[in-house]
């Protein structure tokens, strides 16, 4: 590249940088919002109410009735959010999800409590009015009108002026009829009631059309039409006009529908969250990325010079389009998926290092700078390809079988990886050129690989076996102790045990005895519970306190305690309730998951490497890792739900990411014509060859997690810390486990296949 052109190409990186950078945090638009404002935050991060309902007693209910019920509820939440979103999930299940909303429980309240309809005469015995049109409004925003009652639903029952109520009428649909003009059809709603329905409807419509009178439909709260009578109605059909439109008929038919419809909603699962505690989660995942992002920075400046300075740019370039994507994708952002991105910023450093190390193992051969670095990208990249692929088919298993907020970790991971891997193989390499163009030639400015130290990896495995063999068996024997004086295994959390999860965050830093003394007592006394389980996290306010299952009017009586008696704003406080049923599915999605990613795994590296040899010695080596983190939950008694999988899993992708590409070097190593009955020499060889970019890639991540650690909020913590072990464990299996294991795998495979000698 010419020193003009290689000029140009540096101003139209910086250009292209800058507007990137301008359109992540301002935008394009006239509103300046950017795409940083625009990205679309879950319910952990924007704090509000979800819920799942079950229809019936695990029947399928008609697709009808589902559809109605949906939209009524979806009716009912709009008027708390534009954001609020009503759907289906599987058969018979509903989901409601509204952020950003305060009074959470006078919500689940409102939305816990059926909707009733009414058919109202519109006077009594005594020729008393039940409901009139009244006026609304004022001069400046306009009047309207609508129809109120005048006495209460209890004094009209008591009176006899409910004429029918929603279990009376058999259907209702929209349709059309002839309005008595030539050709002309209006929109009309259509009913049918029951036999009883039939009756009763007949005496009251006989009543009324004597007296000129209407007789109003009223449903959750409001008169959704009051038609008046013209004619008396035996036969169990009558007919609504005066529709707008044909939508305007069908939505009146569902509301009458939903009112008569039987469908018993259970609450499965639902989650109240303060906007504070998501605020807060904002806050510290933006300073835990930042001071990450300049941490990985210096570090690429101090270890790999000119090369670093390309890698920090397409690092800036990787975080600057990640925003943008999210956006675009309109990819609901939980705090889980602010963990994972701060992951893949550490893991997008992975492929520089790997190029980087090629490039000076290149020039320490005597390669000028130039065709090194061509050199180095291409002998890099089946290492590369095959680790992100592998790290991917984790993720994807989560998206497939994870919850919400799991299927946002993995949405933002996949997209990480995809990302980093753009910004190593295209960016940095585009930005190395430029800086070669400009005259930087020299091999001190890029590093020359050492030559690597020699160690018996495989001989001393025994050893390192043991090291990991002891550890786990430690853990194990925790996890058995804990199991048998009844305190669990693990510290699983509702996710997997059923029950509410109420996370406080007080004004202050309590002791766990201090808690035990003065907080749950009162907790005890007020929801009636015998049990409440109490974790407090470290460095923080933050308290969580596990209970049977609470109702909603536990959980308010809670939460009025809480204000009342230790000042607790109702923002602080987060609730969650899952049922028994909810928590037995996700534990077997949760097996599934890891076990399907483990096959999937196994036939990709299979398949890439033509024999299952390295596959089986990578599956042992993550199922290493995956005991590590699992001892890390038994001896640390962090809480085990979600995000453990979601954990094991990311440390699964990571590690055999770390694997692969020594695997990758032993297969060039044994390609290379180096004699195949030292395979010894050849592992030992190849590990000490990658040892270093396994240990600067696991320092970059390391940086990355650890700022999660220490700047995040309480749940980031506690899916940090684990994830932290897992990445210490999956580096040290990669160098003194998962390479000596394949060499004993070989050995013993060609021990079986050799021929047996002939007798002479």
């Amino acid at each position: 590249m010419k020193k003009s052109r290689a000029v140009i190409s540096l101003i139209v990186v910086i250009l292209l940088l800058a507007g990137l950078g301008y359109t992540a945090i301002f935008g394009l638009g006239s509103d300046h919002s950017g795409s940083l404002n625009s990205i679309d935050l879950g319910l952990d991060l924007a704090g509000g109410v979800s819920i799942t309902y079950e229809v019936g007693d695990n029947e399928t209910p008609d697709a009808a009735d589902m559809a109605d019920t949906i939209y009524k509820l979806q009716q009912r939440v709009d008027q708390y959010s534009t954001e609020a979103q009503v759907y289906q999930e599987g058969l018979n299940r509903i989901n409601i999800e509204i952020p950003g909303v305060t009074d959470a429980n006078a919500i689940l309240e409102d939305l816990g409590q059926p909707g009733n309809l009414y058919f109202i005469a519109q006077t009594d015995a005594d020729g008393n009015e039940n409901y009139a049109l009244s006026m609304g409004g004022d001069e400046t925003a306009g009047y309207s009108y609508g129809y109120q009652l005048n006495k209460s639903i209890e004094e009209l029952e008591a009176a006899g002026a409910i004429v029918l109520k929603g279990e009376d009428v058999a259907n209702a649909q929209a349709g059309y009829q002839n309005s008595g003009t030539a050709g002309n059809q209006e929109p009309v709603v259509e009913l049918e009631f029951t036999k009883e329905g039939t009756t009763a409807f007949a005496e009251a419509t006989t009543k009324a059309y004597a007296a000129g009178e209407s007789i109003g439909i009223y449903y959750d709260g409001e008169f959704i039409s009051v038609p008046t009578v013209q004619a008396a109605i035996t036969d169990g059909r009558a007919v609504i006009t005066g529709m707008s439109d044909f939508q305007d008929a069908e939505n009146l038919a569902a509301l009458i529908r939903i009112g008569g419809l039987k469908l018993a909603l259970t609450e499965l699962r639902s989650n109240v969250v303060g906007a504070q505690l998501g605020s807060n989660a904002i806050q510290s995942g933006l300073i835990a990325a930042a001071v990450g992002f300049v941490l990985i920075v210096i570090f690429l400046l101090v270890v790999y010079r000119i090369l670093g300075l390309a890698a920090s740019v397409a690092l800036a370039f990787y975080v600057e389009l990640m925003i943008i994507l999210l956006d675009s994708f309109e990819v609901t952002l939980t705090l889980p998926g602010i963990a994972g991105i701060i992951l893949t910023i550490g893991m997008a450093v992975d492929a520089n290092v790997i190029v980087f190390s090629r490039i000076r193992e290149e020039i320490a051969r005597g390669k000028v700078v130039g065709e090194a670095m061509k050199m180095g990208y291409q002998k890099a990249l089946s290492a590369i390809l095959d680790g992100n692929i592998t790290t991917i088919i984790a993720a994807v298993v989560l998206m497939i079988g994870g919850s919400g907020t799991i299927k946002g970790f993995a949405q933002t991971l996949v997209l990480g990886i995809i990302v980093s891997m753009f910004t190593a193989l295209l960016v940095t390499r585009a930005v190395s050129a430029i800086f070669y163009g400009l005259g930087v030639h020299s091999e001190k400015a890029y590093g020359k690989a050492a030559e690597p130290k020699a160690f018996d990896f495989v001989g001393k495995r025994k050893l390192f076996y043991g090291i990991s063999g002891a550890i786990i068996a430690i853990g194990v024997v925790v996890m058995i102790v804990n199991g048998a004086r009844g305190a669990g295994s693990l510290n699983w959390s509702l996710d997997f045990v059923g029950g509410t999860s109420t996370s406080v965050t007080f004004d202050k830093e309590w002791t766990t005895a201090e808690l035990d003394a003065q907080v749950v007592p009162k907790i005890k006394e007020v929801t009636g519970v015998d049990t409440v389980q109490v974790q407090t996290v470290s460095g923080t306010n933050q308290v969580i306190f596990k209970t049977a299952s609470l109702d909603l009017s536990k959980r308010e009586a809670l939460n009025n305690m809480l204000e009342s008696d230790f000042s607790v704003p109702s923002d602080n406080i987060a609730a969650e309730t899952i049922s028994s049923t909810i928590s037995g599915e996700m534990l077997r999605a949760a097996i599934i998951s890891v076990i399907v990613a483990l096959v999937l795994m196994l036939i990709y590296i299979a398949i890439r490497f033509s024999n299952f040899t390295f596959g089986t010695a990578a599956i042992v080596a993550l199922a290493h890792d995956a005991m590590m983190v699992v001892v890390c939950y038994a001896l640390s008694r962090i809480s085990a739900g979600g995000t453990f999988i979601a954990c094991i899993l990311t440390i699964i992708g990571y590690s055999i990411n770390d694997t692969i590409v020594t695997f990758d070097r032993i297969r060039e190593n044994l390609n290379a014509g180096v004699r195949n009955n030292d395979v010894a020499g050849i592992v030992n060889k190849s590990v000490a060859q990658t040892i270093s970019r396994s240990l600067f890639t696991s320092l970059t991540t390391f940086f990355m997690v650890l700022c999660l650690v220490i700047f995040g909020v309480a749940d980031i913590k506690l899916f940090a810390i684990p994830l932290m072990v897992g990445v210490i464990a999956g580096t040290y299996s990669s160098i003194f486990v998962a390479s000596p294991l394949w060499t004993d795998l070989k050995l013993l495979r060609d021990k079986k296949g050799q021929a047996p000698a002939k007798q002479s």
